[in-house]
């Protein structure tokens, strides 16, 4: 297919997925879509598709901004984890809330009235459909009393109005999701109001307790999420294996428990996440499938397994393809072509595989004699050489490895953001063997550059530009840079804040004392170690050029964004995506190259625009700030609560 036919085909995909997504459908990822836009980016970078995706499909609403910011929570994935979140909290009473799975809507009352109801947005800015609304079941015109403030709630469907008329959606949430965002209101009749949080305007105290705000929303005629109070975490963790074995009979869908402080603390809950309480969430939604084949996808020197299984449907996608992670998982499960899995999603995006699925549940099974070995690769297919199995990876451990190199050069001008340093001339450059380590960038010349990819001098004094701005990294980021095998940013900046945090100190580090960091065992201490051996004289001469240099550790009192993480798309006015990035992390911030469900904040210039990313943080409901606001930010890390706020409640519908 020529460049014309594929960038009409990839107009048309986009076109169809986008407007899937704000139906409710969901056809595909957002890592599929993903891969669509930037495929059609490169082939197309003014295609007026990237420019209007997300103008048309808004749906066209007014924009309103929330009484009761919708942020996110803390999270518990099984009960170890809450028990060690209940341990620092010992609250006489822990009030739990269903976790509704749905889409949340705030509304907002003057004096009793209904004046507009607001979809979550970006977590303080969201879409206003009170026409819509109006039409819900659980939704109040009135009030019986003069109330002023915001009641939150989610918007369901109930499983049987799901199969009695919208069983073409993938599931009820898909389906509550799509319609009440449908400019002609059409089926918002369909959909149900439950609320759990509200907030009076100006006031604190109105509220002073969780039981009593659900007390005060059932008397207004609201229908409300079930509601109960326990005096210990093992009462907790009982309760929820209870509700997750009936969970199907409810009439709509839950995905956890809230657990909450029963006194509501104003203080706690304007906090970036507050601490008083988490989502406790049922374990991984899972089907059992069976195991085809085993491909082993290449990264740099690592080999990863990832196993091809009959198609299953879980959390409303289709599976085909689930990680194995590494070889020792495999021996350990004994799994072999054939074999019965359970196969899980995690955070409802990632499907992996768990391990072998229990008899009872396995019919599809092959018979042990008709089930085979997985087989391994043995020999690099780049430079020739045996790989290594280390258990938790297999990988090529030749340092010449000419694919290894060139992931270096690849990681090295990604890290460093060197966006005019594309991938087709860091390829030539690495053909013609004249660039093979991150060093050797700096050693290039305008006239070097002006023949490779045809550029002109121009152009190549531009790129050349680039590479030889001067650059200072953190430790961290500085060591990811030259991509040891397995060991990445966010690795290195654990092996940094427990104290190795200078080049001479890393280097004196003993393996015992690098596997003595929380989080890093012998195998990566073995690596970090022999890798800055290894790359001793790479990482001098960088050094020695001069345009690279090492930040200094920076006092504690300056890491004032501690706990905020961000993710930068677009184009920066005053200063590249990398050098952002690092800004951030000076401050005690980290800095995500996507979003996902723990990213604070999602910085643009381009906060309207339909892409990718910014679709994903307003789905998940993170803020998107501008590159002044981050700047501000910097300079007064108290804006972080009004920038992310959440002054009232939970968000129930937060990244899960």
């Amino acid at each position: 297919m020529d460049n014309k036919s594929r960038i009409s085909a990839l107009e048309h995909l986009i076109k169809r997925y986008q407007d899937s997504y704000y139906n409710g459908e969901a056809e595909i990822s957002d890592a599929e879509f993903d891969k669509l836009w930037e495929e059609l980016r490169s082939l197309d970078p003014e295609n007026s598709v990237l420019k209007k995706i997300g103008e048309d499909s808004a749906d066209g609403f007014p924009k309103a901004k929330h009484l009761i910011p919708m942020g996110s929570q803390e999270k518990a994935a099984n009960p170890e984890e809450f028990r060690e979140w209940a341990l620092g909290k010992n609250f006489p009473v822990y009030v739990v809330q269903y976790k509704l799975d749905g889409a949340s809507l705030e509304l907002q009352y003057e004096k009793g009235a209904l004046r507009r109801a607001i979809t979550r947005g970006n977590g303080v800015i969201g879409d206003e459909i009170t026409r819509n609304a109006r039409r819900m079941a659980g939704v109040r015109e009135k009030l019986d009393i003069g109330f002023s403030g915001g009641v939150r709630g989610e918007v369901v469907m109930t499983r049987e109005v799901w199969r009695e008329k919208h069983a073409g959606k993938a599931n009820c949430r898909n389906a509550a999701n799509g319609i009440m965002r449908r400019k002609d209101g059409i089926g918002c009749e369909d959909l149900l109001l439950v609320t759990y949080d509200a907030a009076a305007s100006g006031d604190d105290r109105y509220f002073p307790d969780e039981i009593g705000k659900i007390a005060w929303l059932a008397a207004r005629g609201f229908t409300t999420a079930e509601t109960r109070e326990f005096e210990s975490a093992e009462d907790v963790i009982a309760y929820r294996a209870e509700v997750a074995e009936r969970r199907k009979e409810l009439p709509y869908d839950i995905d956890g428990l809230v657990v909450k402080d029963k006194n509501t603390d104003m203080a706690d809950l304007r906090r970036a996440r507050p601490e008083n309480q988490i989502a406790f969430k049922f374990d991984l939604e899972s089907a059992v499938s069976l195991l085809r084949e085993v491909e082993w996808s290449e990264s740099g020197a690592t080999y990863t397994p990832i196993g091809i299984v009959d198609p299953v449907r879980i959390a409303g996608t289709t599976v085909q393809r689930a990680n194995l992670n590494n070889p020792d998982m495999i021996r350990a499960l004994g799994l072999k072509i054939g074999s019965a899995v359970t196969v899980v999603k995690r955070g409802e995006i990632i499907p992996k595989i768990e391990g072998l699925a229990r008899p009872e549940l396995a019919p599809a099974a092959l018979p042990p004699g008709e089930q085979r070995e997985i087989a391994f690769p043995d020999q690099c297919g780049s430079c020739g050489s045996g790989l290594e199995d280390a258990g938790t990876r297999l990988f090529c451990p030749n340092p010449g490895c000419p694919k290894r190199l060139l992931h270096r050069v690849q990681k090295w001008v990604s890290v460093l953001d060197i966006r005019e340093l594309g991938e087709k001339l860091i390829q030539q450059l690495f053909d013609k063997q004249r660039v093979r380590h991150p060093g050797d960038l700096y050693t290039l010349t305008t006239e070097e550059l002006s023949l490779y990819d045809r550029m002109g001098e121009l152009s190549a004094a531009k790129v050349l530009r680039h590479i030889m701005a001067p650059r200072e990294l953190s430790l961290a980021a500085f060591i990811a840079a030259f991509d040891f095998e397995g060991v990445g940013e966010l690795i290195m900046e654990k092996v940094v804040q427990a104290g190795f945090d200078t080049l001479e100190k890393l280097r004196a580090a003993a393996v015992e004392e690098l596997a003595a960091v929380y989080g890093l065992g012998e195998i990566t201490a073995r690596t970090i170690y022999d890798e800055l051996r290894a790359c001793a004289r790479e990482i001098d001469g960088v050094l020695a050029q001069g345009v690279i240099s090492i930040a200094p550790p920076p006092d504690e009192g300056a890491l004032k964004l501690r706990g905020y993480s961000f993710c930068f798309t677009g184009e920066l006015e005053t200063m590249k995506r990398g050098e952002a990035e690092e800004k951030a992390r000076a401050a005690g911030g980290s800095a995500k190259s996507s979003v996902t469900k723990d990213t604070s904040f999602l910085v643009t210039n381009d906060g309207e625009s339909g892409s990718a990313k910014n679709l994903k943080a307003r789905k998940l409901g993170i803020p998107i700030i501008s590159e002044k606001q981050f700047l501000e930010l910097l300079s007064n890390p108290l804006l972080a609560g009004e920038l992310r706020p959440e002054t009232a409640g939970s968000a129930q519908d937060g990244p899960s």
